[in-house]
């Protein structure tokens, strides 16, 4: 222990192991930083800097005792001071000389003993997300570095100025509060087998002391704090801790002079008054006037807890509001003034909040940060339930089959729900039932627990509720989910005709329990008990026929089944609850022991209405679906499942949580008719197979999860239909890769056609192409944006020669491909005569690689047919080798080249290889490849020779007006048959359009023409209407995006729509039209003359009313799309999709 002396050597010493720390913890997160930036600068004589790698890292802590090391003895202190006064801190530089000389007050001796909490580092951004653990006395450790807490009598009160408020000047606000609270506390947890502590943990006061610190950006500490969490996860349980906490002087002392604790639910009931009123009902009379306290707003700190139970519309504009906390006025009007910043805007607030928070609330918030409490983490859920069961032999058991139940398992953070949960798994063990049925769904779960609350009441000496009165309680619950209300007020009692005898019931049935501080107020148990009988009251309707009467939010199922979780999250346990309800076997257990009969007629109706729904696409999206999926495993019931999923036939999911793996493999082995499906995989193999170290827990989860992979896999050969199959944007890892391959090569597996776009294949995986030695159906294998690399190419290639292997198309694009794999590639061209299609785009194959390749393109016994070299690196120096090969190749119909260096040397070699094939050559891009007019001419004239040429794509060469002038004399020939040509972007001018307007008309068989992005001018676009106009033009496409036209031309344009019949497809974006222009379109698109079908404009571009009238035409021509871009040049849209 360290006690201060008068004695300067002696003070001195306190400050070499304490004083230094404490006045580093009075800087906040940006002084600190300045403070180490001018430490990093300071010399002091003697002394060696501290290295800036070093220091910058630095904690508090860490830093005080760098300073002591690298400045011993006084010359630390020296150093800080000099360093204080260079950041202008006077006050911070005064009060520590004055404790260095030990001129503070005499009362202020005494013990110094008690370890300084280490700073964990932890700033929360504005609009970050700090998640946190904190399941009552069992801690996650998510942060770290905290010895014991700082003891009240170790606190000394601050010194303040004479005006000042200080926390030691009236004692009478924090005893009462101190009390109050504490007897709450002592109340509530009674009972609890967590034991739960009445003080903060170190981890919980942690979190407080770094919620209000400095945005690092912005520089400013947050005003406005909110903290969501799940209900009953202890969020004001937390929140009243940290109240004593303060009263007792362990937090906040130098922050906040007075925090007040508001209850939603006590506001709610409250009259008009003036917000001190508010504040100030039992003001101790010691206190300090409630009037001076508030005008000091910045040292004040208010939690508002239970803000969804605000029981008010707040539909106040914020102008009204109100700034004058003398006033009075209705309590919703104070409560939105001060939670909108007008009432005391220099005040903090912390904001306590159910997940998820009403859009009702939402414009109140103004949060600069906000936390989220997730509740217990696994370790502290298996702890909790060993506590519940006492038993070890029983929990174990029981935890054996709720982690089996991911989403039981899920819900169990919450403590009162996994008490609930506890509770019903040890009397059906004790009974000696079938305890495994129970933890199969959430629903059977709460089934067998409501039917113990009510078995309890009926053998005892009270009445269980009769039908009237639980219709009316589940009629209550309904209205309150979908509202977000879950207290229960008088009024909302007396409307719904429950007496004082009903509420008796309820409350000795254990379906609701008192408010712990207001009267004649409830709440139910659990939230999930109130959507539990929220989905009772479906069950007590028997006609869902279509009414005349309007029907209410809550009675509209197609809206229920639309309301996805990430939207209307608060509708998800309703939903589930519903669909587990429709099994017979558990309406028959309610209706045992509720004593009346339910209707299953809303089975038929939500049928209906999911048919509807499908038909709509308005279950389209993956999450959307999961969310359906996750409603029809709750029912457990086959033929219904059979039923919904005979209307998705095409399925997309995203599996990116542990629980939609059981869920969505359960499923799918009823989708009889399923032909596709597009599947994600994220996260959740990361999670099993990076977890350190291999604990019990982990191991479980990773058996569990690879159990449900592979029963989700197992789809591919029990799905009959199942035909194309797309895993996308996914990393499997090794086990769960070749668990998938394995049923791939399964002898029933029908599929046709597997796409792994964008998959990370661990390198152990790469041998996983066996399964093509046993497929006797696939024939298309899309390989794209995969990590395959040359390894994985070379061992597909074995697979490639298996006599077994029927593959017709192999996509490779971007997969990471040298010249290293194309020796592999090359024996694979001439050995899989099966093998037509093979694209290997965006891959740095080189010249190296594509000259092997032509040894095999040229092969006889080489089948390709179609060839994408696309982007592969080579130059000129192949081009011989590739002419050589097209010489060769009889088979070839379509060959890419683009975005190759190739130039006119090169375009000159492939021109005598495609003067010399007459008739295959279907389709050839040359698009970027750095052409030029010099070798136009002879690339037009082996052109001519090759009469089976439909598709040329020559864009993004500088081929000039010369340049592109043999090719409109090729199109204008006869014998050419040309129907799509390419030139966008070949830097054609106005002075070519008459040469082009007259091979329009002397062209019989060209179909799309694209001019896009060349300076065609409106002159140029006259030249071009006056061959539209004409009934002989062929063209039915017409690119013309960014050509430099203005509404000058649109007269000419409007004419040749209203007079070309042929002409369906137009891109006129990115052209300055202006409105004038576009009105003159629009007159002529509305025609019924005009057939036109798609028509390219950018409608963002164009102001407000001239967008209105584009979207008007639209939508009276039935006919007629504008949209962005009609031609993305993706493969989809370009060359490929001539195949």
């Amino acid at each position: 222990m360290a006690v201060a002396q008068s004695s300067s050597s002696s003070s001195f010493s306190f400050f070499s192991d304490f004083g230094l720390l404490l006045y580093l913890k009075e800087l906040n997160n940006n002084e600190l930083y300045k403070f180490k930036l001018l430490l990093k600068d300071t010399v002091e004589p003697g002394c060696c800097p501290i290295p800036w790698v070093t220091l910058k890292k630095a904690k508090r802590e860490k830093l005080a005792n760098l300073m002591n090391e690298y400045y011993p003895g006084q010359q630390a202190w020296n150093v800080t001071l000099k360093i204080f006064g260079k950041m202008n801190l006077k006050d911070l530089s005064a009060k520590a000389r004055a404790e260095i000389n030990c001129e503070w007050p005499r009362d202020r001796t005494g013990s110094r003993e008690g370890n300084i909490l280490e700073a964990i580092g932890m700033i929360l951004q504005e609009g970050s997300e700090l998640n946190l653990s904190l399941g009552h006395k069992l801690h996650s450790g998510l942060l770290q570095g905290a010895a014991r807490a700082v003891k009240p009598e170790e606190i000394e009160p601050m010194e303040v100025e004479a005006q000042e408020l200080g926390p030691g000047e009236r004692t009478g606000y924090r005893l009462q509060v101190k009390e109050n609270l504490t007897i709450f506390l002592e109340n509530f947890v009674q009972g609890d087998p967590a034991d739960i502590r009445l003080e903060l943990c170190p981890q919980e006061r942690q979190m407080f002391e770094h919620l209000f610190d400095v945005n690092v950006k912005t520089g400013k500490e947050p005003r406005t704090v909110l903290v969501q969490g799940p209900a009953g996860v202890g969020k004001s349980t937390l929140m009243r801790k940290a109240v004593i906490d303060w009263a007792k002087g362990n937090l906040y002392q130098e922050k906040f002079t007075y925090i007040f604790y508001l209850n939603g639910r006590e506001i709610s009931q409250m009259k008009e008054c003036s917000f001190a009123q508010l504040i100030s009902r039992d003001w101790p009379r010691t206190e300090v006037a409630i009037e001076t306290v508030l005008s000091q707003p910045s040292s004040l700190l208010f939690i508002v807890d239970s803000l969804g139970d605000l029981n008010f519309a707040f539909e106040e504009p914020e102008f009204a509001l109100c700034n004058d906390w003398t006033l009075e006025h209705p309590v919703s009007f104070l409560m939105s003034s001060l939670l909108r910043k007008v009432m005391l805007p220099e005040s903090t607030l912390l904001v306590l909040a159910r997940l998820p928070i009403s859009e009702r609330l939402t414009p109140l918030l103004k949060s600069d940060r906000y936390a989220k409490l997730l509740g217990m983490i696994e370790d502290e859920k298996i702890r909790y339930v060993h506590r519940c069961f006492g038993d070890r032999k029983l929990s174990t058991r029981a935890l054996n089959l709720l982690t089996k139940n991911e989403m039981l398992f899920n819900m169990c953070r919450v403590p009162i729900v996994c008490r609930m949960v506890c509770a019903c798994l040890k009397q059906q063990m004790e009974k000696g039932e079938n305890f495994v049925a129970s933890c199969q769904t959430t629903t059977a779960l709460f089934t067998y627990y409501i039917s113990d609350l009510f078995a309890q009441v009926e053998g005892g000496s009270s009445s269980l509720p009769n039908e009237i009165q639980l219709r009316r309680l589940c009629q209550l619950s309904v209205e309150g989910v979908w509202t977000m209300k879950h207290v229960l007020y008088k009024d909302q009692l007396r409307k719904h005709e429950l007496t004082k005898l009903d509420i008796s019931k309820f409350l000795d049935t254990k379906l609701l329990q008192k408010d712990p501080e207001l009267e004649n107020c409830y709440v139910f148990t659990h939230l999930h008990i109130q959507e539990f009988l929220a989905a009772i009251f479906y069950l007590l309707k028997e006609n869902w026929e279509s009414s005349d009467y309007p029907v209410k939010s809550y009675e509209d199922m197609k809206l229920l089944l639309g309301s996805v979780s990430y939207q209307y999250s608060h509708l998800t346990h309703l939903k589930w609850f519903l669909f587990g309800l429709l099994n017979e076997a558990r309406v028959n257990q309610l209706e045992q022991i509720l004593h009346f009969k339910l209707s299953l007629a809303i089975k038929q109706h939500l049928l209906q209405c999911i048919e509807m729904l499908a038909n709509s696409d308005s279950l389209r999206s993956p999450l959307e679906f999961m969310d359906l999926l996750h409603c029809l495993y709750e029912t457990q019931d086959e033929k219904f499942i059979t039923q919904v999923m005979q209307h998705f036939p095409n399925i997309e999911l995203h599996i990116c949580e542990l629980t939609h793996l059981p869920v969505s493999s359960f499923c799918l082995k009823y989708c009889m008719p399923l032909r596709t499906l597009k599947l994600s995989v994220t996260t959740i193999f990361e999670k099993i197979f990076s977890a350190k170290p291999e604990n019990e827990a982990w191991q479980r989860n990773r058996s569990q999860i690879l159990q449900s992979w592979h029963l989700f896999c197992s789809v591919l050969h029990v799905s009959g239909q199942l035909r194309e199959m797309e895993l996308f944007y996914s990393t499997l890892h090794e086990i769960p890769m070749k668990t998938f391959y394995q049923e791939l090569g399964h002898p029933t597996c029908k599929l046709q056609k597997l796409l792994l776009r964008f998959v990370s294949l661990p390198v152990e995986c790469m041998n996983i192409f066996s399964f093509l030695h046993h497929s006797k159906t696939l024939i298309h294998l899309d390989l794209k944006e995969s990590s395959i690399g040359d390894i994985g190419v070379m061992l597909l290639c074995e697979a490639l020669g298996n006599p077994q292997c029927i593959l017709q198309t192999l996509r490779l694009e971007s997969c990471n491909l040298t010249a290293v794999c194309c020796p592999s590639l090359a024996k694979a061209l001439t050995r899989r005569l099966s093998l037509i299609f093979l694209n290997l785009s965006t891959n740095d194959l080189l010249d190296v690689g594509v000259k092997l390749l032509c040894k095999a393109l040229g092969n006889p016994n080489c089948y390709i047919e179609k060839l994408s070299l696309q982007s592969c690196g080579f130059t000129e120096a192949s081009c011989e080798d590739l002419s050589i090969a097209l010489i060769g190749n009889e088979r070839l119909t379509h060959l890419c080249l683009a975005d190759n260096v190739l130039g006119d040397n090169g375009m000159n070699h492939i021109s005598v290889a495609l003067m010399k094939r007459q008739y295959t050559l279907h389709s050839l891009v040359l698009r970027n490849c750095h052409l030029t007019s010099l070798s136009s001419g002879c690339l037009a004239t082996s052109l001519l020779q090759n009469k089976g040429l439909t598709h040329l794509d020559l864009g993004l060469n500088r081929l000039e007006d010369e340049g592109v002038i043999p090719f409109l004399h090729l199109i204008g020939q006869p014998s050419c048959n040309l129907q799509d040509l390419e030139l966008m972007g070949c830097a054609v001018t106005r002075a070519c359009c008459l040469d082009l307007a007259t091979a329009i008309l002397d062209s019989p068989n060209l179909r799309s023409l694209d001019l896009g992005r060349n300076n065609l001018k409106n002159q140029g676009m006259e030249a071009l209407c006056d061959a539209l106009r004409c009934a002989n033009c062929t063209i039915e496409s017409l690119g013309l995006e960014q050509c430099g036209l203005t509404s000058a031309c649109c007269e000419a344009l409007s004419s040749s729509l209203l007079n070309n019949q042929r002409l369906i497809k137009m891109d006129l974006s990115q052209n300055n039209l202006g409105r004038e222009g576009i009105s003159i379109l629009c007159e002529v698109l509305g025609s019924p003359d005009c057939k036109l079908q798609v028509l390219g404009l950018s409608m963002i571009l164009f102001d407000k009313q001239t967008q209105k009238l584009l979207e008007s035409t639209e939508r009276n021509s039935p006919h007629l799309v504008i949209q962005s871009h009609t031609n993305d040049h993706h493969e989809e849209e370009s060359w490929w999709q001539c195949f």
